[in-house]
C-alpha cells in the first residue's frame, strides 16, 4: 500500500452518498477500508463512489454475522456509518459496544441531521440539509433558490466533515490513547461552509436575499455570460486589478465601483461576450489574470491542459474519474481502483484477518456471509 494513511485499518458498513464518498478518499489515499455490504444475489454494484475497496458480504440480522464483523472491528482503527440513528445499536453494533471491545476505535457516524436534536430521525436528502442550514437561500436565481448539484451538504457538509473528524480524532488519540464518537451531520456541515457568508451578514456586508451581493451574481464582474456559441464564459474580476484586464480583454470602460452603472456593464459585458466563441474568449484571456475562464463540460474538463498537467483526472472504466485530492510530496495516493461486486471478497478478506478456513465454510453454511 501507498498513500499518506498507509496502515489506517477501516471498516465501511454500505450507504449512500457521503460515508462511500469519505471511504473512497480514504482508501485511495492509502488506508485499508472493508466495505461491509448486504447479500446480494448477484449482479455488479457500478456506483462509482464504492470503488477502490475489497468487498464482503454479511446478513447483519444472523448473530454469527454479527460476531464475525465485531471480530474486524477488533483490529480496526476506524468504523464508519451512514445509517439512521439507533440502527446500529439495534444491530448490536453500535459505538458503546464497539468501543468496549476496541477502546482505541474512532466510529465515525455520517447522517443528515445528527445523532441528536428533533429531526435526528427523519428522512432527508442534500437540498434539505442545505435548506435548514440557510445554504440553499443564498444559491440560485434572485427569483428561485436552486441547489448546486449535490455538493454543499452531501459531499461538502457531509464527507469532508467526516474525513476531517476521524483524523481530528486518530490525532487526538495519539495523545490520549483512546478512540471516540465522531458525529457528522451533513447540516452541520453546510453551515460551517457558510461561515465566511454568515460573517459578512453580521458585519453588514451581505445582504440576505439572492443576487444582491458580491459573490452570488449581485455584480456583473463575477457571474457568469453567454457566448457566440451558446458556450459560457465565468467571470471573478473582484480586485481592481483583475477587472482592469477584464476591460482590456473586452475593450470596454467602465469603473468598477460605480454601481449606478452596473446594469449597463452588465448589458455591456452580456452583449459583448455573444460577439465572440467561447474558445474565442478563452485565447484572448488565456494569459492574463483577468479571472476568465471557460465553464467547461463534464466531457471537456479532463482534457483540459492544466488539469491534465496537474493529474487531476485518470482514466476510468472507459471514460475518467477525479482522483483523490490533495497531493501528497513523498506519499502519492492510489489512481481509481475498481468497483467490487457485493461479497466478491469476502472469503479472501475474512481469511487474512484470521479467520480459519473452517471459520470461514461454517459462515458460509449459516448464511452469515456471502461470497459472490
Amino acid at each position: 500500500m501507498t498513500g499518506p494513511l498507509a496502515g489506517l485499518r477501516v471498516i465501511e458498513f454500505a450507504g449512500i452518498g457521503p460515508g462511500p464518498y469519505a471511504c473512497l478518499l480514504l482508501a485511495e489515499l492509502g488506508a485499508e477500508v472493508i466495505r461491509i455490504d448486504r447479500p446480494k444475489t448477484g449482479g455488479l454494484d457500478t456506483a462509482v463512489l464504492n470503488r477502490s475497496r475489497p468487498n464482503i458480504a454479511v446478513d447483519l440480522k444472523n448473530p454469527a454475522g454479527i460476531e464475525a464483523v465485531l471480530r474486524l472491528i477488533d483490529d480496526a482503527d476506524v468504523v464508519v456509518e451512514g445509517l439512521r440513528p439507533g440502527v446500529m445499536e439495534r444491530l448490536g453494533l453500535g459505538p458503546d459496544t464497539c468501543l468496549e471491545r476496541n477502546p482505541r476505535l474512532v466510529y465515525g457516524r455520517m447522517t443528515g441531521w445528527g445523532q441528536t436534536g428533533p429531526m435526528a430521525d427523519r428522512a432527508g436528502h442534500d437540498i434539505t440539509y442545505a435548506a435548514l442550514s440557510g445554504a440553499l437561500h443564498a444559491t440560485g436565481s434572485a427569483d428561485k433558490p436552486r441547489n448546486a448539484v449535490n455538493l454543499v451538504a452531501d459531499f461538502g457538509g457531509g464527507t469532508l466533515f467526516l474525513v476531517m473528524g476521524i483524523l481530528a480524532a486518530l490525532h487526538e488519540r495519539t495523545v490520549s490513547g483512546k478512540g471516540q464518537i465522531v458525529d457528522a451531520a451533513m447540516v452541520d456541515g453546510a453551515a460551517s461552509l457558510m461561515t465566511m457568508v454568515y460573517g459578512m451578514k453580521a458585519d453588514g456586508l451581505w445582504q440576505d436575499q439572492r443576487e444582491a451581493n458580491l459573490l452570488d451574481g449581485g455584480t456583473p464582474f463575477y457571474d457568469t455570460y453567454e457566448c457566440a456559441d451558446g458556450k459560457h464564459v465565468a467571470v471573478g474580476a473582484l480586485e481592481p486589478q483583475f477587472f482592469a484586464e477584464l476591460m482590456r480583454g473586452t475593450g470596454l470602460e467602465f469603473d468598477q465601483y460605480d454601481i449606478a452603472r452596473w446594469p449597463q456593464m452588465r448589458t455591456a459585458l452580456s452583449e459583448t461576450f455573444r460577439s465572440k466563441t467561447r474558445d474565442e474568449w478563452t485565447e484572448i484571456f488565456d494569459s492574463t489574470d483577468a479571472c476568465v475562464a471557460p465553464v467547461l463540460s463534464l466531457e471537456e474538463a479532463p482534457s483540459h491542459p492544466h488539469n491534465v498537467a496537474r493529474g487531476i483526472f485518470a482514466p476510468y472504466n472507459g471514460g475518467q474519474a477525479p482522483r483523490a485530492a490533495p497531493v501528497f510530496s513523498r506519499t502519492p495516493g492510489l489512481p481509481p481502483g475498481e468497483v467490487h461486486v457485493a461479497g466478491q471478497d469476502t472469503c479472501a478478506v475474512l481469511l487474512a484477518a484470521g479467520f480459519t478456513e473452517s471459520d470461514v465454510d461454517a459462515l458460509l453454511e449459516q448464511g452469515a456471509v456471502t461470497q459472490t
